[in-house]
């Protein structure tokens, strides 16, 4: 009888044909929740104009689907140790998709809000999913890298709906830009057949036969054998509840400074998002070039992704996310001095690198930090209390705009949470993150809650 270790085989698996399916999958999937999450910015300005909304009005309407994020990426994140993620991948796609279609249909804020609120639930309920499934599948040595790979489609999603709006929005009015989003609910059928099981969760629940064909993709190298057992190296015992484990073996500080530096760069990324187009406008933009700005947002968002990526699996990831947050706060901070167009441009480009490309980032560091039986709880859990920050940012904008502060003021408020985010990853413990690597023995018989 031989037994097989399913994070080494995993760890030291060349990277394959099989790898570049999950990444193309994943990465589709997220490109489809960037888009129906970066929509509200793009329609905000029409929005604003159509139904009369005060800044203030405006910004609360933004919060909704931040608010269904929250509950989504808590509920689901957890829920998917339970059953799995590729089912619950599948719940949140329908819900989302389906949710940010019927949006087009509204004809006043309580059903657009509404609509908002269980969209954001799928479309903060399949980040933690997507990003705990690239994350069991990647390689050891390119980890980072391909999470961020994978998740900068947030940013091609974001780009996509500023894309659709200024090509839409002038000729069909801003409900056709909802419309879109019925593609990922008519892929669905496809995506599931190609999207794997989280080999975590085969193995807890003792699919070797399963596992043994997903290991022989993976590694084309390794062969299965009737009798072979499925094991993880360890380094921790026993059953647990996985909110309590966040907590437990040194983790607790680092779990408070994840979660504080995730409400910090979600506060940026979505007062940028909701608000960059509208202050654009305040300074002088037209509707069109103002959206162009958060296409450039999004597009530096995408090199500061993979670059990030790039640099935290080859250098301390700690360092990298701490650099990348003071570099956002001086880049958001200096948007409100008068400059060149380029200038402009180039600012907004690295704000978007180092907001959004950090958010990525830190959901690489979240995830590599915890082990498999609690990383999707672990990673829900940072989402969602993150969560509060997003839906602090439409707000404070909408609050700043009310007061009829000067442009600099405003992005000098918006800076300031890229400080703070500094100083908590700064304070994520090594120490624990070291024992990550090894995952809880799923060869036992899994409890409900594991």
């Amino acid at each position: 009888m031989k037994q097989i270790d399913v994070l080494g085989v995993i760890d030291n698996a060349r990277f394959s044909r099989y790898h570049w399916s999950i990444l193309f999958w994943t990465a589709l999937i997220i490109i489809f929740d960037g888009y129906d999450l970066v929509i509200y910015g793009v329609v905000l300005p029409k929005l604003m104009a159509e139904w009369g909304l005060s800044p203030l009005e405006a910004g609360s309407l933004g919060s909704y689907a931040l608010f269904g994020m929250m509950f989504g990426a808590m509920a689901f994140g957890s829920l998917s140790d339970k059953i799995g993620r590729k089912r619950v991948i599948a719940i949140c796609v329908a819900i989302f998709s389906l949710m940010t279609f019927l949006n087009g249909f509204v004809t006043n804020t309580v059903e657009f809000g509404l609509c908002r609120f269980i969209a954001g639930l799928g479309i903060g309920g399949v980040m933690p999913n997507v990003v705990a499934l690239m994350t069991e599948y990647a390689p050891k040595k390119m980890r980072s890298m391909l999470v961020a790979i994978m998740f900068s489609g947030y940013s091609v999603g974001g780009m996509l709906s500023a894309a659709m709006g200024i090509w839409l929005i002038p000729v069909w009015g801003w409900p056709a830009v909802f419309f879109v989003a019925i593609i990922p609910l008519l892929m669905l059928p496809v995506i599931m057949r190609f999207l794997p099981e989280s080999p975590a969760f085969l193995l807890s629940k003792k699919r070797y036969a399963n596992l043994g064909v997903v290991l022989e993709r993976l590694d084309p190298t390794f062969k299965a054998q009737a009798d072979s057992t499925y094991t993880h190296a360890t380094n921790e015992t026993g059953h647990h509840v996985p909110f309590i484990a966040l907590f437990k073996n040194g983790r607790g500080l680092s779990t408070v400074m994840f979660w504080t530096s995730f409400f910090m760069c979600l506060l940026m990324v979505y007062a940028l998002g909701s608000w960059l187009p509208k202050l654009m406008i305040k300074m002088g933009y037209e509707l069109g070039s103002s959206l162009m700005f958060l296409l450039v947002l999004n597009f530096g968002a995408i090199f500061g992704a993979v670059g990030g990526g790039w640099l935290a699996d080859k250098l301390n990831p700690r360092r990298v996310l701490t650099t990348f947050f003071v570099i956002a706060a001086l880049s958001i901070g200096m948007l409100g001095f008068k400059s060149h167009v380029v200038v402009l441009n180039l600012l907004v480009a690295l704000a978007g690198a180092t907001t959004i490309g950090t958010q990525i980032l830190l959901y690489a560091y979240v995830a590599q930090f915890y082990p498999s039986t609690i990383r999707s709880t672990g990673i829900g859990w940072a989402s969602g209390i993150g969560r509060t920050g997003a839906i602090c940012g439409p707000i404070l904008g909408g609050a700043l705009m009310s007061m009829n502060l000067s442009l600099d003021l405003n992005f000098y408020a918006f800076a300031i949470p890229g400080v703070i985010a500094a100083i908590a990853i700064s304070f994520v413990s090594h120490r624990a993150h070291a024992g990550a690597n090894f995952e809880i023995n799923p060869t036992k018989p899994a409890l409900a809650g594991e």
